[in-house]
């Protein structure tokens, strides 16, 4: 059962499988400067057992070893993952990553751009002091109640389901705190989705910047108002006088019913995720688009949508189309579906900050090949890379042994406008919340059972 994830996905003769052979691991555990003994549970094989241990759905370190066909212990499994460098799990992801992406380059391309999603999540852990004192827990939660919280932001390549990069934050973190740091994955023309929180003069200023593209929903503070010709408020050193209510951009030109070309002024007050240094390196001003429409689809919560976008030509890019690739925004919440319910990453196991983030690197690195297995499913099947199944390609890529061939992956139906209510049908145990301690409400039966 412990077989080589390279050898299983040779078949389909891509460089990126190199970098998960038995040399290209040892050569990421030189290069962390980790020394190792000859032994049964030597990096190799550590590895491949987390890969199996993810597989399977995050099984518990006492079964790895039953599902592996081994004859060791689940503590000396854990031991060996703890010995085993972070920062080689995160050299193998984004080495793998690196030349997926080179593989998908082609993959599901809008208008001739490469189509990226961004948006963030959180993920829950046991409830220890390192991790509530690194990541912190939900507010409203007494100490020993609730569980530690990480928040996590995605870029996500629209036409393969890739996760290009993660990162695992603090509970309060802002989605924009780490935005600059997911910006290099991206190259000159690529276009940016993203929601209401993406949306800044700061942020959208570092994209232009870069050369990249944005298609984001206008934050819900942003003043847009489009009628021609109107009043906004000066900018920064203007002797003009502002009245509430007007907008922060100078009205240019009209492109249509609800859609024009504005300039953008730098406002006063420096955002607090970024530097100084940074905000004063900012541009003035610069030049965007604003458009509105509205959505008239059954099952939809929103009706009216405002985006903000770079892509000034209107010829090019039609009011129709950038709804379109706003819609497509959506699909990212699929991907946080399977990775974080379909292969359990919900609720992480790790006790440390370190083996918390060994945890979601090796998730990272499964769902990408998971991502992969399906993208050559449906080149040889002929179908949409998002109708074939993830569950089924999970599956395949949890069994499968070198030298057995990609079959036919369940091809998902094509439901267009789909919607479901958000409401579960099984009905839980109808227990008491954990509102206090679990010490304390021990204590408390204890001293009732002695009463009665």
């Amino acid at each position: 059962m412990l077989a080589s994830i390279a050898r299983i996905v040779e078949q389909f003769k891509q460089n990126w499988s190199a970098e998960l052979e038995d040399e290209a691991i040892r050569g990421a555990c030189q290069e962390a400067g980790h020394q190792w003994r000859d032994r049964k549970l030597d990096p190799v094989t550590t590895v491949r057992l987390f890969l199996l241990q993810i597989l399977c759905g995050n099984a518990a370190c006492n079964h790895v070893p039953r599902l592996a066909g081994m004859k060791l212990t689940g503590s000396a499994f854990c031991e060996a993952r703890g010995r085993l460098p972070l920062e080689v799990l995160q050299t193998l992801l984004t080495r793998c990553t690196s030349h997926m992406g080179e593989c998908v380059r082609e993959t599901g391309r809008w208008l001739g751009h490469r189509l990226f999603m961004t948006d963030g999540s959180s993920f829950s852990m046991p409830d220890t002091e390192e991790l509530r004192e690194h990541f912190g827990q939900p507010g409203g939660q007494k100490k020993g109640c609730g569980f530690p919280t990480a928040h996590w932001l995605a870029l996500v390549h629209f036409g393969s389901g890739l996760m290009q990069k993660v990162l695992a934050t603090p509970l309060r973190s802002h989605d924009l705190a780490g935005m600059s740091q997911l910006h290099p994955e991206l190259e000159t023309d690529d276009v940016l989705l993203g929601d209401r929180a993406f949306c800044s003069f700061a942020h959208v200023a570092l994209l232009l910047a870069g050369g990249v593209h944005a298609v984001l929903r206008a934050h819900q503070k942003l003043i847009v108002n489009f009628t021609p010709g109107r009043a906004h408020v000066p900018p920064l050193g203007g002797n003009g006088k502002s009245k509430k209510g007007q907008p922060r951009s100078r009205w240019i030109k009209k492109l249509g019913f609800q859609d024009q070309v504005v300039e953008w002024f730098k406002g006063p007050d420096k955002p607090a995720w970024m530097s100084v240094e940074a905000w004063t390196a900012l541009p003035p001003s610069f030049v965007v688009r604003e458009l509105r429409y509205r959505i008239a689809r059954r099952g939809f919560r929103v009706h009216e949508v405002t985006l903000v976008t770079t892509l000034l030509d209107a010829d090019q890019y039609t009011k129709n189309d950038l709804a379109e690739a706003y819609g497509l925004r959506w699909k990212i919440e699929t991907c946080f579906g399977h990775i974080k319910t379909t292969m359990k990453m919900d609720v992480l196991r790790c006790q440390t900050v370190r083996g918390v983030l060994k945890e979601l690197t090796m998730f990272l690195l499964v769902y990408n090949l998971v991502r992969m297995v399906m993208l050559e499913a449906s080149q040889r099947q002929q179908v949409p890379v998002d109708r074939i199944s993830f569950v089924d390609a999970l599956r395949w890529l949890a069994n499968a042994k070198p030298g057995d061939e990609l079959p036919e992956l369940v091809v998902n139906p094509l439901r267009p406008g789909r919607y479901e209510p958000r409401a579960r049908k099984r009905r839980p145990k109808q227990y008491d919340l954990l509102n206090k301690p679990r010490a304390v409400l021990r204590e408390e039966l204890l001293q009732k059972s002695l009463a009665a």
